[in-house]
C-alpha cells in the first residue's frame, strides 16, 4: 500500500500521509497491516492507514531513545521553543486543511474544527515560550555547601490520545513534553488518525531532528498496550476512559514503574440556582452538553436546577436545545455533527433506551437523526434520580439528565454523588454562593456562570476516578520533568 493518498473534502483537496511517522519519515508497518478510517457523516471509507503493532512501537522507541541521548540532548531550550513556535505558525498556515480533516475524519463541525486548530497552535506557542524558563532552585543550607535542583526531562514519553479532539489533544500532549526536553511516541486514536499524520509533515518543516516526535496509528489493545508496558518508555500520558486508564496504570506498574498521567472520564454537574441569569445559564447549559456533539470528557451532562425555577428553566432549555443545527459538518451553520463511529452511536442509543426503561422522561430527542451517518438528536431526560444508570455513567454523547434540588446543601450532595470529579458548573448571581459551592464540589475545574471554556494557560484534570495529574498551564510541565538535587561541598573538612 502507498504511503500517501489524495483526499477530497468539500473545502480542500490535500495529500494525506498514510504511513507510520518514525525518525522523521513515513514508513510501512513491520507486519504490513492496515486499517480503514470511516467518515461518520456518510459511513464511507476515507482511506486506509498503516497499523502499528508491538514491533513498530519498539522501532519508534529506539528512534526516540537515540534522539534523546543524541542530537536532541544538545539542542538548547531556546531552540526547542523556536521549533514549537514554528510548528504553531504552520498549524495556523494550514488551518483550512487541518479543520477539514477533523470534519471528515471525526465529524466535527467545521467551525469547531477551526477553533480546535487555533487553540492547538496557541498551546504549542505557549509551551514554546516555556521551553527556556524551566528553572530549579538554590537552597541555602550552610556556608560550606552549594545545594541546587535541576528540572531534567523524564526521557522517552509514550502518549495516547483520544478521538474526540484529535488535533487539540495532539498539541496538549506534545507541547509540554517537548518544551521540557523529552522525546515522544504519540499514538492517535484508531477512529481518527488522519490529522495527526498530516501534522507529522509539519514536524519536519518546523526543523525537529529525527526521532524527537514519532506518530503512530494503531489500536489500544496492541499499540497502546505496547506503549504502556514498554521497558524503555519512561513516562506514559493517556486521555480517554477510566476503564482503559486503570489498565494503563496497571501495565506501567507491572513493567518499569514508569511515570503516569491520566485524564479520564467525567459525569459533571452543572448547577443552576434560583437567582441565576436564566438566559445566560440556558446558553451555557446548552453549550456545556451539546458542544462537540456531547463527546467531551468534561461535558455538563448532569443539569441540576433549583426547584423555584425548575419548570420554567426546563421548558426554555428544551426550546434552546431544539434550535441546535444538526447536519453536514462542512456547513457553517452546523453546530452538531455525527457521533464518531457506529460503536459510539450504538453505545449512546443503548443509554437512551436504559433511561427510558428506568422511568426517566424524554423531554426532547431520544432518537436517531436522519437515515445516514451516526447522528443522534439532542436528548434531554427529566424526572431523573441519582441512582439511575443515565445519572451515574458517562454517556459521552448529546444526552443530558436534569435533576431538581431544594437548597445549596442538596445541590452539593447531588453534585458530589459520582465516582467522577472532572468538572462542574455553578450559575448564580450571589458571589458567596458561587464560592461556597465551587469550594465544596469535588472537581478539578469549576466554571462559574459559564461552561466548557478551557485555556492552555490554566491546568485541567480531575479528582477521584477522573484522573491523575494535570494537563495545560505550567502544571503540565511537572509531568514531564524530574527533579535532581545536587549537593556541592565547598569546604575542605572531611566528614567526621
Amino acid at each position: 500500500m502507498s504511503l500517501s493518498t489524495t483526499v477530497e473534502t468539500p473545502n480542500v483537496t490535500y495529500e494525506q500521509p498514510l504511513g507510520l511517522f518514525i525518525n522523521n519519515e513515513f514508513v510501512k508497518g513491520v507486519e504490513g497491516k492496515t486499517f480503514e478510517t470511516i467518515n461518520p457523516t456518510n459511513e464511507k471509507v476515507i482511506c486506509s492507514v498503516h497499523e502499528a503493532t508491538e514491533k513498530d512501537i519498539d522501532v519508534a522507541v529506539k528512534a526516540a531513545r537515540t534522539a534523546f541521548e543524541g542530537a536532541w540532548h544538545d539542542v538548547t531550550p531556546s531552540e526547542r521553543g523556536r521549533m514549537l513556535t514554528k510548528l504553531a505558525d504552520l498549524f495556523e498556515r494550514d488551518i483550512e486543511t487541518l479543520a477539514a480533516i477533523e470534519a471528515i475524519d471525526n465529524g466535527k463541525a467545521i467551525t469547531l474544527g477551526k477553533s480546535d486548530v487555533t487553540n492547538a497552535a496557541g498551546c504549542l506557542r505557549y509551551y514554546g515560550g516555556w521551553a527556556d524558563k524551566i528553572v530549579g532552585q538554590t537552597i541555602d543550607q550552610n556556608n560550606q555547601t552549594l545545594s541546587y535542583t535541576r528540572h531534567e526531562p523524564v526521557g522517552v514519553c509514550g502518549q495516547i490520545i483520544p478521538w474526540n479532539f484529535p488535533i487539540l489533544m495532539w498539541a496538549w500532549k506534545i507541547g509540554p513534553a517537548i518544551a521540557a526536553g523529552n522525546t515522544v511516541i504519540i499514538k492517535t486514536a484508531e477512529q481518527t488518525p488522519l490529522s495527526g499524520l498530516y501534522a507529522a509533515k509539519l514536524i519536519v518543516e518546523a526543523g525537529f531532528p529525527p526521532g524527537v516526535i514519532n506518530i503512530v496509528s494503531g489500536f489500544g489493545r496492541t499499540a497502546g498496550a505496547a506503549i504502556s508496558s514498554h521497558m524503555d518508555i519512561d513516562k506514559v500520558a493517556f486521555t480517554g476512559s477510566t476503564l482503559v486508564g486503570r489498565m494503563i496504570l496497571q501495565a506501567a506498574a507491572k513493567s518499569n514503574l514508569k511515570k503516569v498521567t491520566l485524564e479520564l472520564g467525567g459525569k459533571s454537574p452543572n448547577i443552576v440556582f434560583d437567582d441565576a441569569d436564566i438566559d445566560n445559564a440556558i446558553s451555557w447549559a446548552n453549550f456545556g452538553i451539546f458542544y462537540n456533539h456531547g463527546q467531551c470528557c468534561c461535558a455538563g451532562s448532569r443539569l441540576l436546577v433549583q426547584e423555584g425555577i425548575y419548570d420554567k428553566f426546563v421548558a426554555r432549555f428544551k426550546e434552546r436545545a431544539a434550535k441546535n443545527q444538526l447536519g453536514n459538518p462542512f456547513e457553517s451553520s452546523t453546530f452538531q455533527g455525527p457521533q464518531v463511529s457506529q460503536l459510539q452511536f450504538d453505545r449512546i442509543m443503548e443509554y437512551i433506551n436504559h433511561g427510558k426503561n428506568e422511568g426517566a422522561t424524554v423531554a426532547l430527542g431520544g432518537e436517531r437523526h436522519g437515515t445516514e451517518g451516526y447522528f443522534i438528536q439532542p436528548t434531554i431526560f427529566t424526572d431523573v434520580t441519582s441512582e439511575m444508570k443515565i445519572a451515574q455513567e458517562e454517556i459521552f454523547g448529546p444526552v443530558i439528565v436534569v435533576q431538581k434540588f431544594k437548597d445549596e446543601a442538596e445541590a452539593i450532595k447531588i453534585g458530589n454523588d459520582s465516582t467522577y470529579g472532572l468538572a462542574a458548573g455553578v450559575h448564580t448571581k450571589n458571589v458567596n454562593t458561587a464560592i461556597r459551592v465551587s469550594n465544596a464540589i469535588k472537581a478539578g475545574t469549576v466554571w462559574i456562570n459559564n461552561y466548557n471554556l478551557l485555556s492552555y494557560q490554566a491546568p485541567f484534570g480531575g479528582f477521584k476516578s477522573s484522573g491523575i495529574g494535570r494537563e495545560l498551564g505550567s502544571y503540565a510541565l511537572e509531568n514531564y520533568t524530574q527533579i535532581k538535587t545536587v549537593h556541592y561541598r565547598l569546604g575542605d573538612a572531611l566528614f567526621g
